[in-house]
């Protein structure tokens, strides 16, 4: 499915279960990582996480779809669209959206590179994630020169 195809079935969920338009764009973002898709407030377009549609399937899409389209059409009509909201609660139940999307599985993170210091003159350790210049940083004890061990 492509962001073409996404848009197509979003227009046509919109009309199905809310009975109005959806007259904006709707596509597919990689960089969503924690969640299932979201609705942009300034430009109303709708992203969605392709991984959750890989994952999960249709039926997964067109819940998170719908769940975007509640805060769509509230915000257009100027009514309460955030998750707090009654009226974005009720409307959710009514068309049948879920409020939470399933989980991914978690990435295994890459593991951090740890770098050693030691100072030339008073033999003070510094463990460090990002790597240092030593000609520009000193010792914060004593101002000695630093080496990497």
């Amino acid at each position: 499915m492509n962001d073409y195809d996404l848009t197509v079935l979003t227009r046509e969920l919109s009309m199905k279960y809310f009975g109005k338009p959806f007259q904006h764009q709707a596509a597919f973002n990689k960089r969503l990582r924690t969640t299932g898709g979201r609705y942009m407030l300034s430009t109303h377009n709708i992203e969605i996480n392709p991984k959750h549609y890989e994952k999960f399937g249709r039926d997964e899409l067109i819940s998170i779809l719908k769940h975007e389209l509640c805060h769509y059409h509230l915000h257009i009509e100027g009514r309460g669209y955030k998750h707090s909201d009654q009226e974005f609660k009720s409307l959710l139940e009514k068309v049948g959206g879920s409020r939470y999307c399933q989980a991914l599985p978690q990435i295994q993170s890459k593991r951090k590179t740890v770098h050693y210091y030691e100072c030339m003159s008073c033999k003070t350790r510094y463990t460090r994630y990002r790597r240092m210049d030593t000609t520009k940083f000193v010792c914060g004890k004593c101002r000695g020169n630093l080496k990497k061990i």
